[in-house]
């Protein structure tokens, strides 16, 4: 048979017609490129839709606040508040969830009754820079109805009514098999006392096996211990697990989002808070930021000690980081090496209190009931110093 291709401005498709027959067909011209953008694996459809689902919960978080009416509702204290923006950020991000991945599981934090949501709330659009990343393999045959998706629309409730906007994150934690993989944080408020100009808000996102992305990562120095904890939710668990750490500092904020923040940011060396009130959805997805960033600092090691050391130096040396790079070839070697292995070995985790990993499968208690305990580096010195006393207050 032979054929003729027809030339077209048509980004997709070529038109090639039958010279025996004159019938007229039409073929991707570019099939590797089509199927590649069908072959997107569940979970990386799912960030990057949750991307800009967060990215649209921080409008509405901040046009209420400019509105002027929060809507407070007092649920079981005065520390325990709902606002509008609650509200309306949990209706926003469920339901833009649902139509778009109908077979997960959705847990959000506010128990609100069902109705019809205005459609200005949902967002349909994804995040594309998320899907040009490759899935982990672990991960690429995972289906809808195997992920659990932890949801918080406002994390910091009670500091977003008093003004301290900076303390205020979205959270959506996604969860495979009881374990938290992927994860997306919106800061609304984030650079607002930057000046009138500034750009307010960021999205921080990450991957279990991939990264985490959307900051800068920092960390306290070497033999500062600077610990983050509640702000609205202090007693005397807390007040004596943290004096038994010794620490230099306490800084006290809200938000279980914002506390981790400070961990990858370098502004704090530990999450400490000895007691129950945190739930799951506070914790899903500042756990996987946390982990995916320690993921990265232990392969960092692991390409230093093995054999991709030579590209790590090339690496260094087109960088002009002239200092490291000569320590890594010459007599300082062994001391830089020593130092990432000391890195490496003090694991960077999230657990409860008495170091068990958190459970997120669609059966478990929603309340982390024995507390929290987190750290990028220098896990073992925190859990080490927490008291007995402590321990047996907190049942798992």
């Amino acid at each position: 048979m032979a054929v003729k291709l027809h030339s077209s401005s048509h980004d997709t498709l070529s038109t090639i017609t039958c010279l025996d027959c004159d019938r007229s067909f039409s073929v991707p011209k570019h099939p590797v490129r089509l199927i590649m953008a069908s072959s997107h694996t569940v979970l990386m459809r799912l960030v990057a839709s949750a991307y800009s689902i967060a990215q649209k919960a921080g409008s509405i978080v901040r046009c209420v606040i400019a509105e002027g009416d929060l809507g407070i509702v007092q649920k079981t204290s005065a520390t325990d508040l709902q606002t509008k923006a609650d509200r309306l950020v949990q209706m926003s991000i469920c339901s833009s969830l649902a139509r778009k991945f109908p077979k997960l599981t959705i847990i959000g934090e506010e128990d609100l009754p069902p109705g019809e949501v205005d459609q200005e709330l949902i967002e349909d659009g994804q995040w594309e820079e998320i899907l040009k990343q490759p899935c982990p393999s672990q991960y690429r045959a995972i289906k809808e109805e195997d992920l659990v998706v932890w949801v918080d629309p406002l994390d910091g409730t009670k500091e977003y009514t008093e003004g301290l906007l900076d303390n205020v994150t979205v959270l959506i934690g996604i969860a495979y098999e009881g374990k938290a993989i992927a994860g997306i944080i919106n800061q609304p408020y984030y650079n607002y006392q930057a000046g009138p100009d500034a750009v307010l808000g960021r999205t921080i996102w990450g991957v279990l096996g991939l990264g985490a992305f959307g900051f800068q990562l920092k960390e306290v120095p070497a033999g500062k211990h600077i610990i983050t904890t509640t702000r609205s939710h202090n007693n005397k668990l807390v007040t004596d697990c943290i004096a038994a750490m010794n620490p230099d500092k306490v800084l006290r904020v809200g938000g279980a989002g914002n506390k981790v923040i400070q961990l990858i940011e370098g502004k704090a060396s530990a999450y400490v808070f000895a007691s129950p009130g945190c739930k799951k959805w506070d914790t899903c997805a500042p756990e996987v930021i946390l982990h995916a960033v320690g993921e990265h600092r232990a392969g960092v090691y692991e390409a230093l000690r093995g054999e991709h050391q030579a590209g790590v130096y090339e690496a260094l040396r087109v960088e002009h980081q002239a200092g490291v790079y000569e320590a890594l070839c010459g007599e300082h070697r062994a001391g830089v090496y020593e130092a990432l292995y000391v890195e490496h070995q003090a694991v960077w985790k999230l657990t409860d209190i008495h170091g068990n990993a958190l459970q997120y499968d669609k059966e478990v208690k929603h309340m982390n009931s024995a507390g929290v305990l987190a750290t990028l580096r220098n896990y073992e010195y925190y859990a080490s110093r927490v008291p007995e006393s402590v321990k047996n207050a907190l049942t798992p």
